[in-house]
């Protein structure tokens, strides 16, 4: 057996053996009790909209393309999904202070006019996350009313 060879079959073994490592995957079937919906209303339109465009990397409940069962390629997914969890997570979002979420509302609102978000790589294969004027128009309204909606409710609490 050539070096080559050796080297191929080595690397098809590391390969195999790196999909038995399959991480856990990021789902949940049900309404977590820090959802924003529990805290702002989440009308239909919107709810699609940010289930199509948002959830894979801002909720709990990642909708897995088929190759995310394909090691290294999960471990990827994973690193930036846990990185949108981290930096705006939908189904935690009444967790957070009052000051953080009237932040990552605003942040919503500049990353939907200036375009970048969904991210342009994720987009790229994800086609049927791109949003259309329409959409952003929907959910900047949305975004305005539910910032409005928590000053009202901390104004009353006062």
């Amino acid at each position: 057996m050539t070096g080559i060879k050796k080297i191929f079959l080595g690397l098809l073994v590391i390969f195999l053996l790196m999909q038995i490592l399959q991480p856990a995957r990021n789902k949940s079937v049900q309404v977590m009790p820090q959802d924003i919906s529990t805290l702002v209303p989440v009308p239909d339109d919107v709810q699609g909209i940010l289930k199509k465009s948002c959830y894979d990397c801002h909720s709990n409940n990642t909708e897995y393309p088929w190759y995310a069962y394909v090691q290294p390629l999960h471990w990827y997914l994973n690193s930036h999904i846990r990185s949108g969890k981290e930096e705006l997570n939908f189904n935690e979002f009444a967790g957070y202070t009052l000051r953080r979420r009237q932040n990552k509302l605003r942040a919503i609102e500049n990353s939907l006019k200036d375009g970048t978000m969904p991210l342009s790589s994720y987009i790229l294969i994800h086609r049927n996350a791109i949003l259309d004027p329409r959409e952003k128009s929907i959910l900047i309204k949305w975004v305005k009313n539910s910032r409005d909606s928590l000053n009202r409710k901390n104004l009353t609490a006062l």
